[in-house]
């Protein structure tokens, strides 16, 4: 099995910072594209960024391209979220997301795999 593992979640005022961090584990050949989601009480899950193996990166939300940074540490199999200047829209479940994790070459086996999820609370 294959798993996500994310960590940095919390509490945080306004115009402060988080780190997220996600780390794939388990038994695979390689990871594909990672990428951070994200789920606001009431609202659809929707895509924040992604990063693919070779480091192309897109944001799906204009609000936050200039708050967020995403990246990943290929020898770890992590994929980080940096969030600066959190606002209180920012509040949501963040979760992680691989695509596609290559589970074996003979035969050829991959699937996508999700995190558990991380909260982040911006409040005064």
């Amino acid at each position: 099995q294959v798993q996500l593992v994310e960590s940095g979640g919390g509490l945080v005022h306004p115009g402060g910072s988080l780190r997220l961090s996600c780390t794939a584990s388990g038994r695979f050949v390689s990871i594909g594209t990672m990428g951070w989601y994200r789920q606001a009480p009431g609202k659809q899950r929707e895509l924040v960024a992604t990063i693919s193996p070779d480091g192309d990166i897109k944001f799906s939300l204009d609000g936050v391209r200039d708050r967020f940074t995403i990246s990943r540490s290929y020898a770890n199999n992590t994929v980080y979220l940096q969030m600066n200047s959190l606002k209180p829209e920012d509040t949501a479940v963040y979760y992680c997301n691989s695509q596609p994790v290559l589970l074996s070459i003979t035969p050829w086996t991959a699937m996508e795999v999700w995190g558990q999820g991380t909260q982040v609370t911006v409040s005064s």
